[in-house]
């Protein structure tokens, strides 16, 4: 696969290997053309966004499981608000959860790093409109360089 510049990268933070391959799958089959990583937990997650040496390789959007063993969603929102400004790059954050509790979705909507709280599983409908809205932006800023 040939990545250019309009392409998203997207981050996946997600326990559940089925709901990971799916979502990698439905990316593919949508015909999206995004740069995808994973992670089973937010610690895997924060440890790899800490690393200089991945810099040129930070996602531009990350989709963040809410319950996961080790350091869950809430958690890495957490680290992430200590680190975001070391990254030099705006990362957009949806977090994702099969939990209908209205506490989570409260208290997602009411976090800064988090654009908006997604119920599970995504549907191919909202992964292209999220997606192909970030390349439009990415493409957008390309063109404005240009010029």
């Amino acid at each position: 696969m040939i990545v250019t510049k309009s392409d998203v990268s997207a981050c996946i933070i997600d326990d559940d290997p089925i709901y990971v391959y799916g979502f990698k799958k439905l990316i593919k089959l949508r015909g999206l053309h995004s740069q995808i990583t994973s992670f089973s937990n937010g610690s895997q997650a924060i440890t790899w966004l800490k690393n200089p040496f991945n810099i040129p390789n930070l996602p531009d959007v990350i989709f963040l499981d809410v319950n996961m063993p080790g350091m869950d969603g809430w958690e890495f929102l957490q680290e992430f608000a200590e680190i975001k400004s070391q990254l030099g790059k705006k990362i957009s954050i949806y977090m994702l959860s099969s939990s209908i509790n209205l506490n989570d979705v409260y208290r997602a909507k009411n976090n800064v790093d988090v654009v908006d709280y997604i119920f599970k599983p995504i549907s191919g409908h909202q992964l292209t409109e999220l997606l192909g809205m970030m390349q439009e932006t990415e493409e957008t800023k390309i063109q404005k360089y240009k010029s």
